[in-house]
């Protein structure tokens, strides 16, 4: 099961609506969802929550540190509990997605993400899960530290919005830890409208009898 979710993003009112903040964005929705309230912890550097659940209780956690030292809130939340890097979701941006994707995987590399390598510091392991939320890719690396720090479109936005609603129906089974289903429901694709039925021709016209 997981045990302690983490949004990723960088504290303060000017990144609030940033792409980077998308983890922040994924959380916050969890935490209403939950009817759990974020508090200032200290101890964490961080915002988080208890929410008391049939198996345990379940962790939420917002680092505080600003990105690139994400991985102190993590790391001694996750010791003090006893919570095992397989137990812990980190929901982040990506680049390699678009906007309206989410996708969830096990392990792998930080793939350049400040906040995943602080983690990774920390913890002194990748096998943790992330939920990587879209924000598109400018097209050119050297804009990258830009793009995410700014506010995406309002297209984009929505499109993210949509990807975090269909991600946090799968909630209940991240946390009972049924985690093939979390996949299937979080992958799933919208089904296609089906193509309108062509028109019946019309009947020949009716010739009276002579």
């Amino acid at each position: 099961m997981i045990r302690l979710f983490v949004g990723l993003g960088n504290p303060g009112p000017e990144y609030e609506a940033t792409r980077h903040n998308a983890g922040f964005w994924w959380l916050d929705a969890l935490a209403d969802k939950l009817g759990a309230r974020l508090v200032p912890e200290r101890g964490y550097q961080a915002l988080a929550a208890r929410v008391n659940q049939p198996g345990g209780p379940v962790w939420l956690l917002e680092p505080m540190t600003y990105m690139n030292r994400s991985g102190f809130s993590v790391a001694t939340l996750a010791r003090f509990f006893k919570i095992e890097p397989k137990e812990i979701l980190v929901v982040h941006d990506e680049l390699d997605l678009l906007p309206g994707q989410a996708k969830l995987k096990f392990g792998g590399s930080a793939a350049g993400h400040n906040g995943l390598k602080d983690i990774h510091s920390q913890l002194g392991t990748l096998d943790f899960w992330r939920l990587r939320l879209g924000v598109g890719h400018p097209g050119n690396k050297a804009e990258v530290v830009n793009w995410v720090l700014k506010k995406p479109s309002p297209d984009h936005r929505e499109a993210i919005a949509k990807a975090i609603e269909q991600s946090l129906a799968a909630s209940e089974l991240l946390i009972a830890g049924e985690m093939d289903q979390a996949l299937q429901k979080i992958h799933a694709q919208p089904p296609r409208p089906k193509p309108p039925k062509p028109p019946r021709p019309a009947p020949p016209d009716a010739t009276p009898a002579p």
